[in-house]
């Protein structure tokens, strides 16, 4: 029983039983995977296609920024949009919990991502990364005042990254969830109502669909953006 519409972000809570969220979520994540080997043993359809133009799109993004010259850098951004898609997409069916919307699951993500890029820019040249953070051609007397808008602007991106993932992602569910709930109550209630709730369901479903692919791309787009400033 969901006693709020908060209660759909809580793995614990299901209209069927503890088990078949968990459970739900591991076997589309199984199948959603195996279709990206579909083309070992079979003629590329027009799914695998589509599969492979999204990584095509990723992948020159990640050429077009520094983090091209980072190794594997390109390859892994390219693997965390096409898991952030699969999850985001996921959250939408029936029964399976969205971990997307959560905040601990996007930090768990952005913050270790993030600071790996710090650690490796640090690690290869130190003067090189703590000279960025001062613009070139600032007044001198402006210079303390820039590195610390520059450091705090550098802290906050995980935060950001994040934020921005989870809240899109538990706009959409809660939005959602209200939709299901009034045309639950409207089934006996007024039948014109609930075919006009069913539409709006359907039409604001197919307009998630849209926010899981784009919340994916901004995720990994700012990440990329994130390594222009490794040395």
């Amino acid at each position: 029983m969901m006693l709020d519409i908060f209660s759909s972000f809580d793995p614990g809570t299901s209209s069927l039983n503890n088990l078949l969220p968990p459970l739900l979520f591991w076997l589309v994540s199984y199948a959603s995977i195996m279709l990206f080997f579909l083309n070992m043993w079979i003629t590329p359809s027009n799914l695998i296609l589509c599969m492979n133009s999204v990584m095509v799109i990723m992948n020159d993004q990640g050429s077009r920024t520094y983090g091209a010259h980072i190794k594997g850098f390109n390859s892994f951004i390219v693997a965390l949009f096409i898991i952030i898609i699969n999850i985001n997409l996921m959250g939408l069916l029936p029964a399976v919990f969205s971990y997307s919307s959560h905040l601990l699951f996007t930090l768990s993500f952005g913050l270790p991502l993030w600071f790996s890029l710090i650690i490796s820019a640090i690690t290869f040249n130190l003067s090189s990364w703590v000279a960025g953070l001062l613009p070139g051609g600032a007044p001198h007397w402006l210079n303390p005042f820039l590195v610390l808008i520059e450091t705090i602007s550098i802290m906050v991106r995980p935060l950001t990254l994040s934020f921005r993932l989870a809240a899109n992602m538990s706009a959409g569910h809660i939005v959602l969830t209200l939709i299901g709930s009034y045309c639950a109550a409207s089934v006996f209630s007024s039948p014109m109502s609930l075919i006009i709730l069913l539409s709006i369901q359907v039409g604001y479903i197919m307009f998630e669909l849209g926010i899981c692919l784009i919340q994916s791309y901004i995720f990994c787009l700012l990440l990329s953006l994130y390594s222009d400033d490794h040395p």
